[in-house]
């Protein structure tokens, strides 16, 4: 089986041949690990896609990401500002929405006029025609919270769910439509066949489960419900710990639910194993970064043989990896993957 046929078999779950496995993300443990950055490839769609390209033969995933690191420009495209960092991956300078009317101004067909959006979606196409029969090759993006705290400021989302709950939610939802304006383009011309979207912003450690059913899931749901009448598989990570909300994941609508390593992998298992595939969810930090090749293998271990056994899951970090981690440390982590048979 190709990498792509066992990443799909475990998202409809069934038993692959072995254990799939994937990076979530790794823009910047890709930059890092070829001497490039952010900075200079935001309007380079070779560059940027030579780099992933070359990479992806290092065999590191099932899944290869384009755009990872970019994604904050999708707010800026519509007139926001980016700040680029020594390390890590670029910023909005500032909010662009502080009420309605802001909102208002707002045109999502900018977006197709920004030379960094263009660059992801011409950097995707050629990565998709290169390898994309071998491996799944998507492009990321903030989830529809995540984007709307963005646009109107993370914290001033936070108390707007409390004090000013229509704003929040008319942001969020403008958030969604931008998140299908930017995969419409990939998606209609079929040159992804999985989009894949993160909500750290819709953490556990963020927001309470009361909160994600009202300002996170409707919009992650409006999101996935159109990929789906496109015919398309959706990959959703959240970041820290969602086990009060487990339940409510597969209400999502997603094909596969990437889960943060603080959530623990077995409680995860027991609720979601034959509702929604689930990845996860090794830790990127203490464990991948700053364990030894012998830890990562135990720890590496231990996750497959507590959630991976029985299909409808793929070994993932517990989040994006820093970029210092030790290239061995992740060959090890994959490669115990690939040799694990399963059938």
């Amino acid at each position: 089986m190709t990498p792509k046929e066992v990443i799909f078999a475990a998202f409809d779950f069934n038993k692959p041949a072995r254990i799939p496995v994937a990076l979530f993300g790794g823009g910047m443990f890709t930059m890092y690990n070829t001497g490039n950055s952010f900075k200079s490839l935001a309007e380079d769609a070779k560059g940027m896609a030579d780099m992933i390209i070359s990479f992806s033969k290092k065999s590191f995933s099932d899944i290869v990401y384009v755009g990872s690191g970019y994604n904050n420009f999708h707010a800026s495209a519509l007139g926001g500002k980016i700040r680029y960092r020594e390390i890590g991956a670029p910023d909005l300078e500032e909010p662009l929405v502080d009420t309605e009317s802001d909102l208002d101004k707002l045109d999502l067909e900018r977006l197709k006029d920004n030379a960094t959006v263009s660059a992801i979606w011409e950097a995707t196409e050629m990565v998709s025609r290169a390898i994309g029969d071998e491996f799944v090759v998507t492009a990321t993006a903030w989830g529809p919270f995540t984007l709307g705290a963005q646009m109107f400021g993370v914290e001033k989302m936070m108390r707007g769910t409390f004090k000013s709950p229509e704003l929040a939610k008319r942001i969020v939802d403008f958030a969604a439509n931008l998140n299908i304006k930017f995969y419409s383009h990939l998606v209609d011309k079929g040159i992804i066949k999985m989009i894949c979207i993160a909500d750290p912003t819709a953490s556990g450690d963020l927001i309470s489960r009361k909160q994600f059913e009202g300002f996170a899931l409707p919009y992650l749901q409006k999101v996935t419900s159109w990929a789906k009448t496109k015919g398309v598989k959706v990959l959703v990570h959240i970041c820290g710990d969602t086990s009060d909300r487990l339940d409510l994941f597969p209400k999502m609508g997603a094909d596969c639910i990437s889960l943060d390593h603080k959530v623990d992998i077995a409680r995860a298992k027991s609720e979601l194993l034959g509702k929604i595939c689930f990845a996860g969810n090794v830790n990127p930090v203490a464990v991948l970064n700053n364990g030894t090749p012998s830890e990562v293998e135990e720890i590496t271990r231990k996750c497959i043989e507590t959630a991976g056994l029985e299909g409808g899951f793929v070994l993932m970090p517990g989040c994006d990896i820093p970029p210092t981690v030790p290239i061995k440390n992740v060959e090890t982590f994959v490669n115990i993957a690939r040799e694990w048979k399963l059938n």
